[in-house]
């Protein structure tokens, strides 16, 4: 696959991640009428649910990482060139910035505007730690033998970590940037995003070592991550 065609993936798919995570969390709030815990239950069916439609939609193409610690942890094992690794967290970057522009701007909302929706304190730097953590393990685990299962395994686990962990499961530095451009429900104080980015790599790395032990062969299936998308001869190869 052409690697323009490729990072043009990367891009589109983070965009339409972002505008349902900033789009479905002005909704809900809106709706609810001050109940949080309703707005957070909307905020959590349409992320999960647009993750597992997205990862299908795009996986065949590019991978569907839209997450640079996906994309890094992935080229780290192997499966996607380090050529390749700066187009990626381009693509996801920008496409990260362009869906909260177009959630905010669906929404009346200003096209950024910094948040002040504090998300500070070691309890949710760990809680980054551990979804960030959880979501390569799910990868990582699936990919192995049952990667048709990761787009379902990805949508569910991000499903449930917005509820087990206190800072509703971030896992990803191109979602926390772009989160904090918008002052609405889903967003984060730019002060409080370094540390829950630091803590995502953290958790990234620590789950790509565990399965790199307990899973030696892991390299010879990395491509799988999310969705296969290399070449079939290739995939052979490795």
């Amino acid at each position: 696959m052409n690697p323009a065609r490729r990072i043009a993936a990367e891009g589109i798919g983070t965009a339409f991640l972002l505008a349902a995570i900033v789009g479905s969390g002005i909704m809900g709030e809106r709706l609810a009428e001050g109940n949080v815990a309703i707005a957070l239950l909307a905020n959590t069916l349409a992320t999960g649910a647009m993750l597992v439609t997205l990862i299908l939609v795009f996986g065949p193409i590019s991978g569907a990482h839209f997450n640079p610690a996906v994309t890094v942890a992935d080229a780290w094992q192997g499966g996607l060139p380090w050529r390749e690794v700066p187009g990626y967290l381009l693509g996801q970057f920008a496409g990260a910035f362009a869906g909260v522009a177009t959630a905010n701007l669906m929404f009346g909302e200003p096209l950024y505007s910094a948040s002040r929706h504090a998300r500070a304190g070691a309890a949710q730097v760990f809680s980054e730690f551990v979804a960030t953590f959880g979501l390569l393990c799910v990868i990582w685990g699936c990919a192995r033998l049952r990667s048709s299962a990761v787009p379902y395994a990805v949508g569910a686990y991000i499903t449930g970590a917005y509820w087990f962990t206190a800072s509703t499961s971030f896992a990803n530095p191109a979602v926390t940037l772009a989160r904090s451009a918008s002052n609405t429900f889903a967003g984060i104080r730019p002060q409080d995003a370094p540390g829950f980015i630091l803590a995502q790599i953290a958790g990234a790395a620590a789950a790509t070592v565990l399965f790199r032990w307990l899973v030696p062969t892991l390299p010879n299936v990395a491509g799988a991550v999310l969705v296969s998308h290399l070449p079939e001869h290739e995939s052979h190869e490795r």
